[in-house]
């Protein structure tokens, strides 16, 4: 498994921006798929954005499309998430996760490391 760390969350203003940051270690990073997903209060945990491991392939969920971005920088064993024009709907623990495989994914089931989680908070 990944040991990951995330970190960049915090307070927000609705219009406003984030960037999370995920500290990988232990298997290595770049030779898997990851992705973002988050979890409101009460809500199941939600696929926000994935990457392959390449880089070269990306997915996200309609909600945030156009708003935030996900990268990695695999010589750092860091991945990435950008958020834009944040809304108070964004407000959510966000979680990193690596991937079985090479491929990026949007399911939960096919991620077998996480992080801790990082809290966004987004106010009106």
């Amino acid at each position: 498994q990944v040991q990951l760390v995330e970190s960049g969350g915090g307070p927000a203003q609705a219009g406003g921006s984030l960037r999370l940051s995920c500290a990988a270690s232990g298997r290595t990073f770049s030779s898997y798929g990851s992705g973002w997903f988050r979890q409101a209060p009460g809500k199941e945990r939600e696929f926000v954005a994935a990457m392959g491991a390449s880089g070269r392939t990306t997915s996200y969920v309609d909600s945030v499309k156009g708003r935030f971005t996900i990268s990695r920088d695999n010589a750092k064993n860091t991945l990435y998430l950008q958020m834009n024009s944040l809304k108070p709907e964004d407000t959510a623990v966000y979680y990193c996760a690596v991937s079985r495989s090479s491929y990026y994914s949007t399911r939960l089931s096919d991620f077998d490391s996480w992080g801790q989680g990082t809290q966004v908070t987004v106010s009106s």
